[in-house]
């Protein structure tokens, strides 16, 4: 019987599983599909996540930075965001002395990156091209696979995404809904090396967002509606290049920086909160707990903190089945985790909110708030600490 049987090696279940492994602990990962391996001539991803300073010394720590850094990763140093040229806000690395904000990785690099740091661990197995068929749960965790085999575990832990099996096993009840609008992400490739920035327009039918990545790529994000990015989907490139150039603020053709549309793909919008993420011998984390609205690409840095809070209880204890070990994970861990993620989560939400209308005296409320955060500098750089896990 291993201590922990980890049910998805996706960035976040791999980050946790390099932390068990260096607290000693026996771990099982099963991941039924890993991800390509990395070569240099490969084109960029789609799916990429904004990651945060915070995010980047917890892998430093688990020692899979080295091998993500070794990849590709673009390092953004501003971040502006506006409804229109006269109320915006401009965050700076410089504006609280550090030498960047954070870091654009594509998800499966990261990923990539903390399965090859799993490499150096004998206590660890990563299994894989099979599923879990079934899930048995007493006083331990019996997982059955579809090829047939098995992994015995004192504690099961979910980080299978959305639609986490753990969960649905362990019988814990979430909460929440699909937004009514998607989002397309379009990656881009310019004639020019993009500027190391990233912005966020709002408009009444949704933001829309550059994300820097490297070399001369970028990402587009678009909401809209359900209907409208279908039909945008359906465009060839050329076309949507030409709805992209009406669409977009002039900061994506600055200096005539010519672009070209290499891939696109529409992603739904969820949130989803569980109501518990211990529960018996089983524990959930990252988006098996929670999903939120992508808006300030907070979901992987809110699950590196699931990591991070789960591995300081870890650290602590001797006894997995101790009556202890059960207390410190529901008031160290689950207590200040779905606390801070509720508060996220409903942030988000409510900045989403008050920027994605065309009632008036909205409108004048939100561009006053983003003139007056531009001008007090302590604010702003209070604000902008916050959000890249600072504080």
């Amino acid at each position: 019987m291993v201590d922990f049987c980890i049910n998805g090696g996706g960035m976040v279940g791999a980050a946790l599983a390099l932390g068990l492994a260096q607290q000693q602990y026996n771990v099982v990962v099963i991941e039924p599909f890993l991800p390509k391996p990395f070569h240099e001539n490969d084109g960029p991803d789609l799916r990429v996540s904004a990651i945060s300073d915070a995010s980047v010394t917890l892998l430093k720590a688990l020692g899979a930075w080295p091998h993500i850094e070794t990849m590709r990763v673009k390092p953004y140093v501003g971040l502006s965001v506006w409804e229109d040229p006269q109320h915006r806000t401009d965050f700076t690395a410089d504006s609280i002395a550090v030498s960047q904000l954070g870091f654009f990785v594509e998800n499966r690099l990261l990923q990539l990156g903390c399965l090859e740091a799993l490499k150096h661990y004998d206590n660890v197995k990563v299994i894989s091209g099979t599923r879990v068929d079934s899930i048995s749960l007493g006083s331990s965790a019996h997982v059955q696979l579809a090829d047939g085999s098995d992994v015995k575990a004192k504690w099961l832990v979910g980080a299978d995404g959305a639609n986490s099996q753990v969960r649905q096993a362990a019988g814990i009840g979430s909460t929440g809904w699909q937004y009514a609008q998607q989002a397309m992400g379009i990656t881009i490739q310019t004639e020019k090396a993009v500027e190391a920035i990233t912005w966020q327009q709002f408009t009444p039918s949704g933001p829309k967002a550059f994300l820097p990545m490297y070399d001369n790529y970028a990402s587009l994000v678009w909401y809209n509606n359900t209907d409208e990015l279908k039909r945008l989907k359906g465009l060839n490139n050329t076309q949507l290049e030409q709805e992209i150039v009406h669409a977009f603020p002039e900061e994506l053709n600055q200096n005539g920086n010519r672009f070209s549309v290499v891939d696109k793909a529409i992603f739904p919008l969820t949130r989803s909160h569980a109501h518990h993420y211990v529960k018996g011998c089983c524990v959930i984390l990252g988006d098996a707990a929670h999903t939120i609205n992508p808006l300030a690409g907070q979901g992987v840095n809110l699950g590196f903190k699931d990591v991070e809070a789960f591995l300081s209880v870890t650290s602590k204890q001797t006894s997995l089945a101790s009556e202890d070990f059960k207390t410190a994970l529901k008031q160290d861990f689950e207590k200040p985790r779905r606390r801070d993620n509720a508060i996220m989560m409903t942030a988000m939400d409510g900045f989403y909110t008050l920027f994605s209308n065309r009632i008036a005296p909205i409108k004048w409320i939100r561009n006053q708030l983003l003139s007056t955060a531009q001008r007090i500098e302590p604010a702003k750089k209070e604000v902008l600490k916050y959000a890249i896990g600072m504080r």
